[in-house]
């Protein structure tokens, strides 16, 4: 990738630095230097006129600013609506509005990746593990610096995973498997072979291992892409399973047949806004679509198609259950069976949630596919 710079002018000088972003955004063209004295409504004034601030204040304070910049930008998008599909684009437009605005609060780095302001914390590793290495002056929004420390707090601290017995530690930009009612479906559905398994769009490797924990003796897990594809092999090594367990790098299926086939494809058929929404939102069902389309050209006789999917984009209004059972029959897929589990997640009673509604009566299932026609 090209890289990109950010200019501006500070004491009369001109500058420039390498710019970092995980999102995908262009370098701000409009940047102006503050500090402590800045105030939140003058932050907010300049974020929503498309001003960019580059700090030179206390890291602290930076971070008290922006707190107080995203109180008023909240404050100003409390739009709603009774249409549970209007409420969801209205909750995305107001998401996208949000990020905008703290994304015009700008961090340097020197050359070593280390802040130049006071009070600010070591966060050279979280940096290297979000960016990858540089030997050159860099910046980035304030809001990225964020997400990249607290992803490494839950990458060197992992998440808890009572089916394995052990943690699995998601790597920056992977998913974290924080919605155990899904892992618990893989793990205690009866599986129809030990033989061998796919489990496509690993992510974090955690079906895989939950799989192979339950002693299927071949697991072959996929996915494209690259960050995810180290952080399953480091879990998987890690858990004692990678002499079972094969990651490869594919989009969707390996070569070959297995009797148990397993996917959990992002559950919302909308338009992702970074990297890491790819784990949730799906475009036109995409991935839904493909795999569904392809199963049946994977399974041995009489096997089993896993897909594990929340029913959420149905309460949204943005899926029916006709529409889902439709693919369904026209891959020449059966359904075989179903399991459900409601979700367990602090957003399910968190009624100043703009999706609460469509949370409160979220079900997540796992459908059990099998090929119509087949003995």
């Amino acid at each position: 990738m090209e890289t990109q710079l950010v200019r501006w002018t500070e004491d009369g000088i001109e500058h420039s630095a390498v710019w970092r972003s995980t999102s995908g955004a262009t370098p701000p063209k409009k940047i102006r230097v503050a500090d402590d004295s800045m105030t939140a409504d003058e932050a907010y004034r300049l974020a929503c006129e498309g001003t960019a601030l580059l700090w030179r204040g206390d890291f602290h304070n930076a971070r008290q600013l922006g707190t107080a910049v995203a109180a008023r930008a909240d404050r100003k998008t409390r739009k709603t609506s009774t249409d549970p599909a209007a409420a969801f684009h209205l909750h995305r437009q107001t998401q996208s509005r949000r990020a905008s605005i703290l994304g015009m609060l700008l961090v340097p780095f020197d050359a070593d990746q280390s802040i130049p302001l006071r009070r600010a914390p070591d966060v050279r590793q979280a940096v290297h593990e979000a960016y990858g290495p540089t030997d050159q002056p860099t910046v980035t929004t304030l809001r990225d610096l964020l997400g990249a420390i607290g992803a490494y707090e839950w990458q060197k601290k992992g998440v808890e995973i009572s089916a394995l017995g052990a943690r699995i530690h998601p790597g920056y930009g992977v998913f974290s498997p924080i919605r155990g009612e899904y892992v618990d479906l893989v793990a205690d559905t009866p599986l129809p072979s030990l033989a061998k398994a796919f489990d496509i769009g690993t992510g974090t490797g955690v079906l895989a291992a939950v799989l192979a924990h339950r002693g299927v003796r071949k697991v072959v897990a996929t996915e494209v892409d690259a960050k995810a594809l180290a952080c399953a092999r480091a879990n998987l090594d890690r858990l004692g399973y990678s002499d079972r367990v094969e990651v490869v790098q594919t989009d969707l299926f390996p070569e070959g047949r297995a009797p148990l086939v397993v996917c959990n494809p992002p559950w919302i058929p909308a338009r992702p806004t970074s990297p890491i929404e790819y784990a949730i939102y799906d475009p036109d069902s995409t991935m839904l679509r493909g795999f569904l389309r392809g199963l049946r050209e994977h399974l041995e006789p009489s096997g089993e198609g896993w897909l594990i999917l929340s029913d959420i984009a149905e309460h949204l209004g943005l899926r029916t259950r006709e529409e889902l059972l439709t693919m369904i029959d026209d891959a020449g897929l059966i359904v075989l069976g179903r399991r459900d589990v409601a979700p367990r997640h602090s957003k399910v009673d968190d009624r100043s949630d703009a999706l609460h509604t469509a949370r409160k009566k979220e079900v997540t299932s796992l459908w059990r596919l099998g090929v119509r026609d087949r003995p």
